[in-house]
């Protein structure tokens, strides 16, 4: 764990605001990929919607799980109890898989009957299922990712975090449109 109570407050604070704000654009990158290449398929308005719909249920509850993990092993850190601030980790990072599993199984049910409803002909509905397919995974791999990056930014260790953001960006920039287009293909 980094001491975050020694040294500049400013200096440390500057940092933070650095790299969230780093971090917030990285999160918007991730949504204009994935509108950009949805957006460039015939009849992709509804894939692009239902995976805006999701995003925007996983930004929404990704928060809660980054606050209560920073919270407690912010606390930890000030005790200088690393034992606990470990246990917060492994229990922050357990429950965030136990989420993506959930919700993914619950996605993976409703995926068809969410793209009929969304959809204006069961061609759209059939584009939007098969987008859902790649898309859900990955969508659902930012629970471990805002636990792992909030336990690290907790004790002071930023860049570990800042670096896996910046790799998952990179990485759904080049395998967007890769997989997008694979998923229409096979449609075809």
């Amino acid at each position: 764990m980094k001491d975050l109570t020694q040294g500049s407050v400013t200096k440390h604070f500057a940092a933070y605001v650095g790299i969230f704000g780093g971090e917030h654009a990285g999160a918007d990158l991730y949504l204009l990929a994935d509108l950009y290449w949805s957006d460039t398929l015939k009849r992709s308005d509804c894939c692009g919607r239902c995976g805006r719909h999701l995003t925007m249920i996983v930004l929404a509850l990704t928060p809660m799980l980054g606050v209560g993990t920073t919270t407690l092993n912010v606390a930890s850190g000030g005790r200088k109890d690393q034992p606990h601030a470990e246990v917060v980790f492994n229990q922050s990072f357990i429950m965030s898989i136990v989420i993506a599993l959930g919700l993914g199984v619950v996605g993976f049910i409703l995926r068809p009957a969410y793209c009929d409803w969304l959809s204006a002909d069961t061609a759209t509905a059939d584009l939007a299922k098969a987008y859902l397919l790649w898309f859900l995974p990955g969508l659902l791999l930012q629970f471990p990712l805002v636990a792992l990056g909030s336990a690290l930014r907790a004790t002071g260790i930023i860049k570990p975090a800042v670096g896996f953001q910046v790799l998952s960006v990179f990485l759904n920039i080049v395998l967007a449109p890769l997989l997008i287009l694979e998923s229409v293909r096979g449609q075809n």
